[in-house]
């Protein structure tokens, strides 16, 4: 890494020689603008408005628009005089409990690393920040502007993040807040069942930027000249549910289900749950349809068996016939009277 600033933690009498450096980067595939035919540059000359003629940075000055066409021009000397603190100083206003800061303010972060003699006070103000549970709000000037912070212990280094000032955080003004809307409490009891399946320990290395890692692909495939696959289909957002109570449900088991839990099975004592119940009747439904489809098969044979049972007697006794007659004949030839020679 490299410094990108030096200057001093300033803490009461102390001063800590510290370097800056940026904490954080972007891991975005960046892109330039190609001319399609051959692959080159665009490149976009700096030319005035008013004459059309290019411009060098030289002659390019900050201009505020206080409306109406009209604008008021600043330069190096006007900014030379403003009330910014040490460029190289970072003031330590205050101490106060981490959890006062709220998230929205936080800009950006660094890392501070202490500079020649400095590890000793360093270490002694990175200690007492733990050892107090406190961050530390700051003043700072970084890149011609100045800056609140906080001074905090992350991995036994102290970090800096920038903040946003309390004006620049946007109030939310949507119409839903003003609507009395309200919330049944098995429905809160529901959605608090659900947090508690899915609750875990935050683990960022867990997640993937997907999107990232199949855009390099496809610019790998691209450089080494192979056919370019296409990435598999993001499964499609469900559909947003009508009954609210019916989609926790489900959205709790499907939870329970995911971390290898096994329903509670009724033995007795306890009252049902709502999840219990609804299972409980979709049970008795499969149940009820699986049987349905097999008492019409027994009917259908029953019916079957009573109709064939007439036609078996009837065969029976055409057979019973059939095997009496010759047993007539025989008899009827002995019984008729012999002939005299």
């Amino acid at each position: 890494m490299r410094a990108i600033w030096k200057g001093a933690v300033s803490f009461g009498l102390v001063s800590i020689g510290v370097k800056l450096y940026s904490a954080t980067e972007e891991k975005d595939i960046r892109f330039h603008q190609v001319h399609r035919e051959d692959g080159g540059r665009i490149r976009y000359k700096r030319t005035c408005s008013v004459c059309g003629e290019e411009v060098t940075y030289d002659d390019i000055a900050k201009g505020y628009d206080i409306g109406g066409g009209e604008m008021v021009i600043l330069t190096d000397e006007d900014f030379a005089d403003l009330p910014l603190t040490s460029s190289r100083a970072i003031d330590v206003l205050e101490f106060v409990p981490a959890e006062q800061v709220d998230p929205i303010l936080y800009n950006k972060a660094y890392f501070l690393e202490p500079e020649g003699a400095a590890t000793k006070p360093y270490v002694l103000l990175r200690d007492a920040l733990i050892d107090s549970e406190r961050v530390a709000i700051v003043k700072v000037a970084l890149r011609q502007r100045e800056q609140l912070a906080t001074l905090r212990v992350r991995e036994g280094v102290l970090l800096l993040n920038t903040m946003l000032w309390p004006d620049e955080i946007r109030t939310p003004d949507f119409g839903f807040l003003d609507e009395d809307l309200k919330v049944r409490p098995p429905e809160l009891a529901m959605a608090s069942s659900l947090i508690d399946s899915m609750t875990g320990e935050f683990e960022p290395d867990v997640f993937t930027d997907d999107y990232r890692a199949a855009l390099q692909e496809v610019i790998d495939a691209k450089v080494e000249g192979r056919e370019v696959v296409q990435p598999e289909e993001v499964e499609e957002a469900p559909a947003a549910a009508v009954d609210l109570m019916a989609a926790l449900k489900a959205s709790v088991e499907r939870a329970k289900a995911a971390r290898g839990e096994q329903p509670a099975r009724g033995g007795g004592g306890g009252e049902p749950t709502p999840i219990s119940s609804a299972r409980s009747a979709q049970r008795a439904a499969e149940k009820k349809a699986a049987k349905a489809p097999a008492k019409k098969a027994a009917a259908k044979k029953t019916a079957e068996k009573k109709a064939a049972e007439p036609a078996k007697k009837t065969a029976a006794k055409k057979t019973a016939a059939k095997k009496a007659e010759p047993a007539k004949k025989t008899a009827a030839r002995k019984t008729a009277p012999r002939k005299s020679a």
